[in-house]
């Protein structure tokens, strides 16, 4: 699939914000989020709740939530159980797409453990998605109904985002079909966490919505770097085997800003690149001729537009540890790529 993993900036128990008690305010309420995702799902009958708790007991960097806490200190009421109950509900549509996902995917692992679909069937964790829907508009009952009208226009997007990638580009140009579909998939559900933070902290409506568009930025970037990471990190520092989405056939935007170019590097990655790639070796030429492009630069120049949009909206807002905290998250984005 085109967003492959979730963006990862890195798990939130381990990041430094720059501030002592920005950390331990933000850390506080990330904890509380997780009392609430635990104590939530683990309602209902016994058969239903271990698989709907398994992908949340298998860990996850927390970082939507961790998004919703840091846009919440721009309002005047920071990490109150609102804010929590809206920090846990964006996690929870999150994880109901990773459930879907690994089915579409035909996934067998997911965080380090087997998939849903794999541990049971497809049926069970297409099931078990609903569920945490189910979860997340009761979660959403206790806020109000502006909540709610925004979250079932960000699942609007999410599954618009899906069908759209599901169906392909068709006659449509390649980057600007990447670049929405990023957006509605793992974009949008940053954004609103950077929204319903500050709205649920009484935040003014005009800060609301630049975290909004600061979540949409930052999840931008993190998706574009992780695509880079797949196909020029090594092993060794990333984790990750290099060239997963290519055998999968999918074409993030390093790569299709490679398969642009015109030139030998070109010709030969539009004939190599026609579809999944079945061996190690074509994975390995393909690597190599994507090394020789311009791809992951212009990729990256992409990031750094993105970026350079944070910082023009934190600009307008406070210049408080939260706004420091965000600048600094968003330029690590880029240094996990040197």
């Amino acid at each position: 699939m085109t967003t492959g993993q979730t963006p990862s900036p890195g798990h939130v128990s381990h990041v430094d914000l720059g501030d002592p008690q920005l950390n331990e305010r933000i850390g506080a309420g990330v904890a509380h989020v997780e009392k609430l995702l635990q104590d939530e799902l683990a309602t209902g009958e016994n058969f239903i709740a271990d698989k709907v708790l398994h992908l949340l007991e298998a860990g996850g960097k927390r970082f939507r939530p961790m998004m919703a806490l840091l846009a919440s200190e721009f309002g005047e009421t920071p990490g109150t159980d609102n804010v929590v109950t809206a920090a846990a509900s964006v996690e929870m549509v999150h994880l109901a797409t990773l459930y879907h996902d690994d089915v579409m995917d035909e996934a067998e692992r997911r965080r380090g453990v087997e998939s849903a679909n794999h541990r049971w069937d497809n049926s069970v964790a297409i099931l078990a998605g609903d569920m945490l829907l189910a979860h997340c508009s009761r979660l959403m009952s206790r806020l109000d109904t502006h909540t709610v009208e925004r979250f079932a226009k960000t699942f609007q997007e999410l599954v618009t985002g899906q069908m759209r990638e599901t169906l392909g580009a068709g006659e449509a140009n390649a980057v600007e079909h990447y670049t929405q579909v990023i957006k509605e998939k793992t974009a949008v559900l940053i954004a609103s966490a950077g929204y319903l933070g500050a709205y649920h902290a009484g935040a003014k409506l005009e800060h609301a919505q630049a975290l909004h568009r600061i979540g949409g930025y930052i999840g931008m970037m993190f998706q574009i770097v992780d695509d880079v990471i797949d196909i020029f990190s090594d092993r060794e520092e990333s984790g990750k085997t290099p060239g997963t989405d290519l055998r999968e056939g999918v074409f993030t935007l390093p790569v299709l800003y490679a398969l642009q170019e015109e030139g030998e590097v070109g010709d030969q990655l539009r004939t190599l690149l026609t579809g999944p790639l079945t061996n190690d070796a074509e994975v390995s030429r393909a690597i190599a001729l994507l090394r020789q492009s311009g791809g992951r630069e212009r990729a990256l120049a992409d990031v750094r537009e993105y970026l350079a949009l944070v910082n023009e909206e934190l600009d307008g807002l406070p210049d408080i540890a939260a706004a420091q905290a965000l600048r600094m998250l968003s330029r690590y984005t880029i240094d996990r790529v040197g």
